[in-house]
């Protein structure tokens, strides 16, 4: 039988001119668990255009595994798809999409018990080999003179690819004429008509079953043809309500329905923060806007509230022909919560079962789940997240301080209610942010709050992601990933648990390849003004680690996006100074200050290896005056020694001896506060460089040698080590040349090794 499948994939690949990948399993069971539901793991494999049962003698047995749960299951499912079981081909002749193969010849009752399925004449491919008292498989090694069928074992082979192909091609060539089925085309058709894609080719092409043996065989996707991504964003819900000041509950409405969608690992469903740039009745048209979102369907919904009831419409609509695929009007009397929460989840099963998506039953549960059986507490809430987003749009104190106050109310009113604790830990967090705070109170009532909530509710995603942030500010990696990793358990689309679990796996953990993917998951779920950000992170890390194209191209996009031509300097300055063409760099730097004269710290790290001075001194005053009003950020790596050695190159000795004392100390800090590894590496750099400035050699190597034992290294810190005159005292000792071959060496061997990974994984 394996010989079959590779002679058939073979026959198929030559067919249809593309690699074919056919799926073999030896046991239907083998891989499905006691715990696991068989019928609806099948179901979805059964998803096919050609379906190819292996006919044997035992096959046909109404109590045998195959016949009940695929052969059956596969009739009745393309009796009802956009397809037809039965297709009329060009020349009039009829094709059924069950394709049998048999093996042996079969006894009346079982070709009655079989044509009573396909409602027709059993027709099929003879792979049997006869001799007197012989009735077997036929295989490659049969003689076709000795075979009293006189079939040969290539030819039936290729009959099979060449069934498919007249198949495939004819429900191809219709659907492209129209862009959908027409109903000569296919004899059974759904109640509701389906738009197909216009390049359907191999779905997924078979399925081969042989009880008889034991084997069976299900298809993977042709690489050819993917099926229609379930990505959908869900636009701003209208308020139709006579008092605009109803909008807070249609608000939440709205909310309530993403957070259930986001809940379902089969879709990809954008973040609230790609759509509420959508909101009021000046918007592009719905294919515009999935356009630009990067989707494939689009939620719609409006409503009103009027005293104790209220009236909603939801639509899902098919994004690119703005075709509305469901759509459903609810009229409540609100009596309890579940009158709220039921519609929510109703509106999520729903769609997901219009587009045929998988809902685990753990899924089913978090979407079918009421977070407070108190109206008022809910009320409460909902207003506190809609002062909440206020805040966040306007960073005002006025709708930050009600925020609080609606959540202390509704927590006050309902003590178990697990989101309003994450509620006030989420408007807390983004307190801690805000301004000149960074005041640690907030970051620890944060923690407190996603205790308490997960206390009531440890399935709660938003608590999970308040303690991964928590963690990850206080230098907790560990405990930081674990808490991200469950939040994503529990929303499969949680954009920004994605987003800050790859920023630390990259420049914390130095865990290059996972925090890409991270980053690149995170991207899938987000468009508007958050994408630039991602985009430039994942560019930075690209270049650090020497994947110079790859960096360019999420530069490129960033530029499409925004148009900023000053960051568009800035990367590309970036870029030049890793390939050490530091005279180009600093021309794109000037360019970039000339529009924007923000960015001194890249003119200063730029102009001392050009050996432009008084560039370096005018940037360095620059860099001074921002210390000194702002301070020095968290993750900043402080340019301290530089100032000093732009202060010494223009006579200033005692302002230069005063910034090298000040980049020893926080560095010493650093080193002692901060676990980021990217952090520590560079402040055992700056701590040599500025110690062999000075002329102590002994401390200089000695940090030398921390940096050395350091796994991380990058190709912007090779570059500048190579040309980096704070270490000219240095250069051209033996052991600084060693130190020099060895960074160089391991960051080479870490590139390699990368590369290699990234083409594995398709993702150079």
């Amino acid at each position: 039988m394996s010989e079959f499948v590779e002679a058939l994939k073979t026959e198929l690949e030559s067919t249809f001119k593309e690699e074919i990948s056919v799926y073999f399993d030896i046991n239907p069971h083998d891989g499905l668990l006691e715990t696991h539901d068989v019928d609806a793991s099948l179901k979805e494999k059964l998803k096919c255009l050609v379906f190819i049962p292996i006919i044997s003698r035992t096959y046909c047995d109404p109590k045998s595994f195959a016949w009940e749960h695929e052969f059956k299951a596969f009739v009745e499912q393309a009796s009802q798809d956009q397809f037809g079981l039965k297709v009329k081909l060009p020349n009039g002749n009829i094709a059924n999409r069950v394709l049998p193969v048999r093996i042996h010849d079969l006894d009346n009752d079982d070709m009655k018990l079989c044509e009573s399925v396909l409602d027709g004449v059993l027709r099929g491919i003879d792979f049997i080999y006869k001799e007197l008292g012989v009735d077997r498989p036929l295989t490659s090694d049969d003689d076709e003179r000795n075979n009293l069928n006189k079939t040969k074992y290539r030819n039936q082979v290729n009959k099979v690819a060449l069934a498919i192909k007249e198949i495939i091609t004819t429900i191809k060539k219709h659907s492209q004429q129209e862009g959908t089925v027409q109903k000569e085309v296919v004899e059974a058709n759904l109640e509701k008509p389906k738009i197909l894609k216009a390049k359907i080719i191999l779905t997924s092409a078979i399925v081969l079953a042989m009880i008889v043996l034991g084997y069976f065989f299900i298809p993977k996707l042709f690489k050819s043809s993917k099926p229609i991504e379930k990505s959908i964003a869900v636009l701003p819900f209208i308020n139709d309500s006579p008092d605009p000041e109803n909008s807070y509950f249609i608000n939440g409405i709205m909310e309530e329905v993403l957070n259930n969608l986001q809940k379902i690992k089969d879709f990809r469903v954008l973040s609230r923060t790609s759509t509420d740039q959508y909101k009021g009745p000046d918007k592009p048209t719905l294919p515009e806007i999935a356009k630009k979102l990067g989707v494939n369907y689009i939620v719609e919904g409006s409503g009103q509230k009027y005293g104790n009831s209220y009236r909603l419409r939801v639509q899902l609509i098919a994004a690119n022909n703005e075709r509305h695929l469901w759509g459903e009007s609810y009229e409540k009397e609100i009596q309890e919560t579940k009158d709220i929460y039921g519609v929510q989840s109703q509106i999520a099963q729903a769609i997901a079962a219009e587009l045929k998506a998988i809902i685990t039953p753990d899924e089913k549960k978090l979407v079918e789940k009421v977070p407070t059986a108190n109206l008022t507490a809910y009320d409460l809430y909902i207003k506190a997240n809609d002062y909440r987003d206020d805040y966040y749009r306007t960073n005002n104190s006025g709708p930050y301080q009600k925020a609080v106050t609606f959540y202390k109310a509704a927590l006050e009113t309902d003590s178990s209610f697990a989101k309003a604790y994450t509620g006030l830990a989420n408007i807390y967090y983004n307190r801690y942010f805000s301004g000149t705070f960074y005041k640690q109170n907030f970051l620890d009532s944060c923690l407190v709050l996603a205790n308490i909530a997960l206390s009531y509710d440890n399935h709660l995603d938003e608590a999970y992601y308040i303690k991964g942030e928590y963690y990850r500010l206080t230098g907790h990696n560990d405990e930081a990933l674990d808490n991200y990793d469950k939040a994503i358990k529990y929303n499969p689309n949680y954009f920004n648990a994605y987003q800050n679990k790859g920023y630390l796996l990259l420049w914390i953990s130095n865990d290059f390849i996972s925090g890409l993917d991270n980053l690149q998951k995170a991207l899938n779920l987000v468009s508007g003004d958050a994408r630039p950000v991602l985009l430039g992170t994942a560019g930075f890390a690209c270049i650090h680690n020497g994947f110079i194209e790859k960096a360019k191209y999420y530069f490129q996009e960033i530029f499409a996006l925004t148009g900023n031509k000053v960051n568009d300097f800035i990367y590309k300055a970036h870029i030049e100074f890793c390939l050490e063409n530091f005279e180009e760099a600093l021309k794109l730097l000037n360019k970039a200050n000339e529009i924007d004269s923000a960015f001194t710290v890249d003119l200063l790290y730029c102009s001392i290896p050009s050996g432009h001075n008084e560039e370096a001194y005018i940037a360095a005053k620059k860099l001074a005056e921002r210390y000194k009003k702002y301070g020095i950020g968290d993750y900043e790596v402080p340019a301290f020694g530089r100032i000093g050695y732009a202060y010494w190159q223009v006579e200033k000795k005692n302002e230069a001896e005063y910034y090298f004392n000040q980049q020893i100390k926080s560095d010493t800090t650093i080193l002692k506060l901060n676990r980021m590894i990217t952090l520590k590496v560079a402040a055992y750099y700056d701590l040599a460089g500025t110690y062999a400035f000075l002329g102590d050699k002994v401390k200089a190597y000695q940090y030398l040698e921390e940096v050395d034992k350091q796994k991380f290294w990058s190709l912007f810190g090779v570059s500048l080590a190579k040309h980096d005159p704070l270490f000219n005292g240095l250069r051209n000792e033996e052991r600084f040349q060693k130190f020099l071959q060895n960074i160089e060496s391991k960051y080479q061997a870490t590139h390699d090794s990368l590369k290699k990974e990234l083409e594995k994984r398709g993702m150079l």
